[in-house]
């Protein structure tokens, strides 16, 4: 059993966070990292700073176009990393496209990522059909290569993705970008229970989720949820972190109280 699949547990609805690696700064990356930790956060979810992010939205594409004019490589966040694993007890995960990963050498890359304390990627321009040789180098190093499904995914790619995913499989909430959203779709739940009737791998849904009625919303039918865009509005908003913390908080005690309410 892998550090992600640890986190799926009955009664108990998986929490991920998404923040860009060097944004605002690499002090201010760790530092979140660890009041989301602290927050009651499952799993932390780093964004690898790219130049063509093309399935983000314009808050995360704003962060990291500015990372990377700070500098920030592959290299500098598998060091961010590093230090994150050793101040947390978290599983991290990685959230870059593919290009990064191929410059930098499957092997080595994978290779740097256990030795960072990273347990899982999310690669959302590659595609089962193209993930072969990630998916073995991943399974050699017990690194999770998470796959995303959208809405509109086909009955076949439901199954290919469900049966080569691995950690869990990552529900995109609509079609789109990410970003915080007013509401959520409403198949989203009839899209959930699609996908779980083909697998019975933890389901995430990701993309949109911005306030803890919408995590509830989304965990009925999941077993976890992904917020990022709102995360990374809150740290430009308050620099002093507490704000973030305390949305974490409120999100976590959202999820935490569907159990009393019958919505587990």
């Amino acid at each position: 059993m892998s550090r992600i699949t640890e986190v799926f547990r009955p009664e108990h609805k998986a929490l991920v966070a998404y923040i860009t690696t060097g944004y605002p700064d690499i002090e201010s990356t760790i530092k979140a990292a660890c009041k989301l930790a602290e927050a009651g956060c499952d799993i932390l979810e780093l964004g690898i700073p790219f130049s063509d992010p093309l399935a983000d939205g314009a808050t995360i594409q704003k962060s990291s176009h500015e990372a990377l004019m700070k500098g920030i490589t592959p290299q500098a966040c598998l060091e961010t990393a590093k230090v994150i694993s050793e101040q947390t007890d978290i599983p991290l995960v990685f959230m870059t496209y593919y290009n990064p990963v191929f410059n930098y050498g499957l092997e080595d890359f994978c290779h740097a990522c256990v030795h960072a304390g990273v347990s899982g990627l999310i690669v959302p321009d590659l595609t089962p059909d193209e993930g072969k040789d990630l998916e073995t180098v991943t399974k050699n190093n017990d690194i999770d290569l998470i796959y995303l499904l959208a809405p509109t995914s086909t009955e076949e790619r439901i199954v290919k993705i469900a049966e080569r995913s691995r950690g869990f499989v990552y529900l995109v909430s609509l079609t789109g970008v990410t970003g915080a959203r007013k509401a959520l779709s409403p198949e989203l739940g009839s899209f959930i229970k699609k996908v779980r009737s083909k697998t019975r791998k933890p389901l995430f849904v990701g993309f949109g989720i911005s306030t803890p009625e919408q995590a509830v919303q989304a965990a009925k039918e999941a077993d976890g949820i992904i917020i990022g865009s709102k995360l990374i509005q809150l740290m430009e908003e308050d620099n002093t972190l507490s704000s973030l913390k305390t949305f974490t908080t409120g999100v976590r005690r959202a999820l935490d109280s569907m159990k009393n309410t019958g919505g587990i």
